[in-house]
């Protein structure tokens, strides 16, 4: 290696550059061993330790210039490697039977493609539950046979897992019974990712899909210096600056003064807890103006129900947020 002298190093120190500490040469000029691993994704990094060129990742240093720890960003337009296969950014394919999959910039985000739909207990069906049905991919409702005492509330109970904001899911309209599910947890941990849920409140009464974009937290941000000294974690760190959001190259007409979920420092992860759901513009270099619905975070929670490390199906849908005012 060009500038060093190491033979051998037998142990390394878990700092982001590896230390060599223990090296059988005793005329080791430099204690440091370049990394030869190549951080993906949201990964901490910096100079001598860079992103995956080849999945099109830079170290984003973001602001002041000085910085000199980065996290890996995904340039505008990087493919998606998913289950050994490389997908184009705005590709869409199928993972499994399951998930319908897109790649954008760099990340791959999951819709499901069985039905979410909520199936209350009726006089009909007293006991509905999901069952795995030989040949089918997906879930299904079955029926249970009545029993003696048919029961309704502790079924109805087992279907409503969390307060809500929204509709009123005992809301007959005009022959029609409201159900509306809970926004899914957002596809990416930091930067712009997708929220989605399920509901037929719309004129026809028929279950729809619905999807929001949705931003936790920004990549660039370095929260864990913001924790008070004693403390643990940052629930809702406060952002000095108004913002704008950035979408696959369109910039928001607005400045937002958002709130983001901070950081823990014992293995607990923060979480959106109550949000609200608006409108929000962007503009495109090429004039064109789409506009998109954007979660917006009232509350955050910290907790040690997290998703598993790369894992977008869990990440996706493990942890739901509830409280939504749209």
């Amino acid at each position: 290696i060009i500038g060093f002298n190491i033979r051998k190093c037998t142990h390394f120190s878990k700092t982001l550059v590896k230390l060599c500490l223990n090296c059988s040469h005793p005329d080791t000029q430099s204690p440091y061993l370049p990394n030869t691993e190549s951080f993906q994704l949201g990964e901490l990094c910096t100079e001598r330790d860079p992103c995956d060129p080849h999945k099109g990742l830079f170290c984003d240093f973001g602001s002041p210039a000085n910085r000199k720890i980065g996290v890996c960003t995904a340039k505008d337009g990087a493919p998606c490697i998913f289950g050994g296969t490389v997908y184009r950014s705005g590709e869409s394919f199928q993972s499994s039977c399951k998930y319908q999959c897109t790649c954008l910039d760099g990340a791959v985000g999951c819709m499901p493609l069985c039905s979410m739909d909520v199936r209350l207990p009726s006089p009909d069906c007293p006991f509905p539950r999901r069952v795995k049905l030989p040949g089918k991919c997906c879930e299904e409702w079955v029926c249970d046979e009545p029993k003696d005492q048919t029961v309704v509330g502790p079924a109805l109970a087992a279907y409503r897992l969390e307060d809500t904001f929204g509709p009123d899911p005992t809301m007959m309209r005009a022959n029609c019974l409201v159900q509306t599910t809970e926004w899914s947890a957002c596809s990416k941990t930091c930067g712009m990712g997708i929220s989605t849920r399920v509901t037929n409140d719309n004129a026809s009464c028929r279950l729809e899909k619905q999807s929001r974009l949705c931003m936790v937290r920004p990549c660039e941000a370095d929260l864990e210096e913001n924790i008070k000294k004693g403390k643990k974690c940052i629930r809702t760190p406060k952002i000095s600056k108004p913002i704008k959001f950035e979408l696959s190259g369109c910039t928001s007409m607005k400045t937002y003064r958002a709130k983001f979920c901070g950081v823990c420092t014992d293995g607990r992860c923060c979480t959106p807890h109550r949000t609200t759901t608006l409108p929000v513009e962007f503009k495109c270099p090429d004039g064109e103006v789409m506009k998109k619905n954007m979660m917006f975070i009232k509350t955050c929670a910290c907790h040690y129900n997290c998703p598993g490390d790369n894992d977008i199906f869990e990440s996706l849908y493990y942890r739901k947020m509830y409280g939504d005012m749209a």
